[in-house]
């Protein structure tokens, strides 16, 4: 039997690489920004707020890892593009993309606001192209890269007060996967992970009475949604091991795949 085995035990699965992490701030995008320092890559820290990123980015330096604090709108190609010549000439050639930045605003759409729907789709879908047009653009002369944009199971499934950030993320997805397509011939895979609820600020957001778990588990008929088989929400580091499995070698040979971790929420749609 030939074919290249899986890393041995203990053997960090990114090392010597460099990646790129935006929404870095938050829950995933943090989970994910230390799974990839773990894995042995040098790490930049991309988020809007960059204030916020400063205690990620001491944690993750006390623990050995090189990392650059990155404070970019994903909005703005311009700021996007000077935070990814940054990155590439103070840790080198990025490897490894993942688009984690991302904004939620809920509502029926009967009332949604035009600055509500403006925000999250630049955001959300705007913001992804913008990222991985700057970081693939310096990969393809190089004919390596792995790209992850993290969206969301409701890319697919219906739910009730969240239709603008349904559909960007099903933008983003049908982005990743139509670029990945693009450039697949370069060698560089771009792959989605799409989270269902997970234990974020993002989710306790949806739920000011503090009771967000419920509800999520156990679903509501009212608003015809299933609850998760599994039982139990799914934590920021949930996401991050499937967004490194994507990453890594061990991944070579999947792209355009949309790899849903939601404890089987969306009955496998």
């Amino acid at each position: 039997m030939s074919g290249v085995l899986p890393a041995p035990a203990g053997h960090p699965a990114l090392e010597g690489r460099t990646a790129l992490v935006t929404g870095a701030a938050g829950g995933i995008g943090a989970a994910v920004a230390r799974q990839v320092a773990a894995a042995g890559a040098r790490v930049a820290v991309l988020d809007a707020d960059r204030a916020a990123l400063r205690p990620l980015a001491k944690e993750l330096a006390d623990k050995g890892a090189r990392v650059l604090t990155l404070g970019a709108d994903v909005r703005s190609s311009a700021e996007v593009d000077a935070a990814v010549d940054r990155a590439e000439s103070e840790l080198g050639p990025l490897d490894c993309l993942v688009n984690a930045a991302g904004v939620l605003r809920t509502g029926e759409v009967t009332g949604y606001s035009d600055e509500d729907w403006d925000v999250t789709f630049a955001v959300n879908a705007t913001g992804v192209f913008h990222v991985s047009r700057a970081v693939v653009t310096r990969m393809v002369p190089r004919r390596r890269g792995a790209v992850v944009t993290v969206a969301s199971n409701s890319a697919g499934v219906p739910r009730w007060n969240m239709a603008a950030y349904a559909a960007s993320k099903a933008a983003a997805t049908s982005f990743t996967r139509t670029l990945g397509l693009e450039v697949a011939r370069y060698g560089i895979r771009c792959n989605v992970v799409a989270p269902g609820s997970t234990e974020t600020p993002m989710l306790t957001s949806m739920y000011p009475d503090g009771d967000f778990a419920r509800p999520s588990v156990e679903g509501s008929a009212a608003t015809y949604r299933v609850g998760i088989p599994l039982g139990k929400l799914a934590r920021p580091e949930d996401i991050a091991h499937a967004v490194l499995f994507l990453l890594s070698e061990q991944a070579a040979h999947i792209t355009l795949h949309d790899l849903v971790v939601d404890g089987g929420a969306a009955l496998g749609a």
